[in-house]
């Protein structure tokens, strides 16, 4: 039964009815996707009648994965809340850089109740690319950081470490340590400079916050920390996944400076 306010998906229907599929149908064909990508899920009729009806709009990444495996297309295609994209750091006027202003259909966090942090039900170890922007106050721009970074979960903890030779700015080693409630991902950061480069070595850190895109392979939000004149600055940072293994071939080819 959909509720006062719940928009329909019609986009969703109408891709299962252009694959000639029962909601029966499409749930079997994503229980079978499921089996085929490693991680079985427990779709049925009744979770593929809640999508359709609007009740639901943010499929598990589990669920995600297999719709996107099963309809060929990307799951903001299907009609369902989209992924939060990478915004753009900017002046905010009062001596600090914060973000653009988040674009429609974004939602930000209620003032309500406070949340219990949940034990995280997906896992998210493997090798990912990390990008940051930050603005540089003596160059008069904006640069970006990039490393592939190696993410272990224990739980709901995620730690994070910039693999060797790994980052855009070389000698210049990142560390997360983080903690997942749900969809959201909060920690803290820290990377130590090229002792041979514009920040000579210094080391900077801070506090980061994401939110995990629908299928769990992007994060997406922002960092806060203090800048070279130790004011507060904040710009927008993103994890992909590359690669959910961390075997040493794996290691070894992303051990090199993101492209």
């Amino acid at each position: 039964m959909t509720t006062i306010g719940d928009a329909p998906n019609d986009v969703l229907r109408a891709v299962r009815i252009g694959l000639r599929m029962s909601q029966d149908d499409l749930a079997r064909a994503l229980r079978r996707a499921g089996v085929e990508l490693g991680e079985p899920n427990e779709a049925s009729k009744r979770l593929v009648q809640r999508w359709e009806a609007g009740t639901s709009r943010s499929p598990r990444p589990v669920y995600a994965r297999a719709l996107e495996r099963v309809t060929g297309v990307p799951l903001e295609a299907l009609g369902f809340v989209p992924q939060v994209p990478m915004a753009r750091v900017r002046d905010d006027g009062s001596g600090g850089h914060d973000l653009s202003p988040a674009p429609d259909g974004v939602a930000a966090a209620s003032p309500g109740r406070r949340a219990v942090p949940r034990p995280a039900t997906e896992t998210y170890g493997g090798v990912w690319l990390s990008r940051y922007e930050f603005y540089s106050s003596g160059r008069d721009a904006t640069f970006e950081g990039r490393h592939h970074v190696v993410l272990v979960q224990h739980g709901n903890r995620l730690t994070g470490r910039s693999l060797p030779e790994a980052s855009s700015n070389p000698a210049s080693p990142l560390a997360l340590d983080l903690t997942i409630d749900r969809s959201v991902v909060t920690g803290t950061w820290t990377e130590r400079t090229a002792r041979d480069g514009y920040y000579q070595g210094a080391t900077y850190h801070g506090a980061v916050q994401l939110l995990v895109g629908p299928t769990g392979r992007r994060m997406a939000g922002k960092w806060v920390g203090f800048g070279k004149d130790f004011d507060v600055n904040t710009g927008p940072w993103e994890l992909r996944l590359l690669d959910m293994s961390v075997s040493k071939a794996t290691l070894d080819r992303y051990s090199v400076p993101p492209e």
